[in-house]
């Protein structure tokens, strides 16, 4: 039983492969964890986390500080183990922006979904579903990663 660090491209490679995670964030001076669906997305070798939310709590502590966590883990025993952690700053993006990033969140994520057969495929409907329920807009925003670490363990 080892546990070691994760290459920094196996890292990508986790964050690239799932779509839930859970992110940290201050709101003052306590610190939260909420769950979120993101997509990883690489722009002129830039590193990002795509996702979005409904005006609230979580966006109100973003806006107010703006550094962040997402921790993505993809774990298959209590002794084989993958886990990640990004940091980064939250940035809320605007029209056309914010248009173009849903998409490619909406378009990656659908395609991860799909990808893994045991997924039932009602899910994707939820999720589609879940982006129009509400009459007001979601709040788009990107996590613009400076820095990403990883552990795994296996026997």
């Amino acid at each position: 039983m080892m546990i070691k660090a994760l290459k920094h491209e196996d890292c990508i490679q986790l964050l690239k492969n799932h779509y839930v995670g859970r992110l940290a964030y201050l709101a003052g001076k306590v610190p939260f964890v909420a769950p979120i669906t993101y997509f990883y997305f690489d722009e002129d070798k830039k590193d990002s986390i795509i996702s979005y939310s409904l005006e609230g709590h979580k966006i109100d502590a973003m806006r107010n500080n703006p550094y962040v966590s997402l921790q993505v883990d993809e774990i298959e025993s209590m002794n084989q183990w993958k886990s990640v952690l990004a940091h980064g700053e939250f940035e809320e993006l605007h029209q056309i922006d914010a248009k173009r990033f849903l998409h490619e969140f909406a378009q990656g994520v659908k395609s991860l979904i799909n990808r893994d057969s045991d997924k039932n495929v009602q899910f994707i409907h939820e999720f589609s579903s879940k982006l129009q329920a509400n009459n007001n807009p979601p709040i788009v925003y990107r996590i613009n990663i400076h820095e990403i670490t990883g552990k795994q363990r296996k026997d």
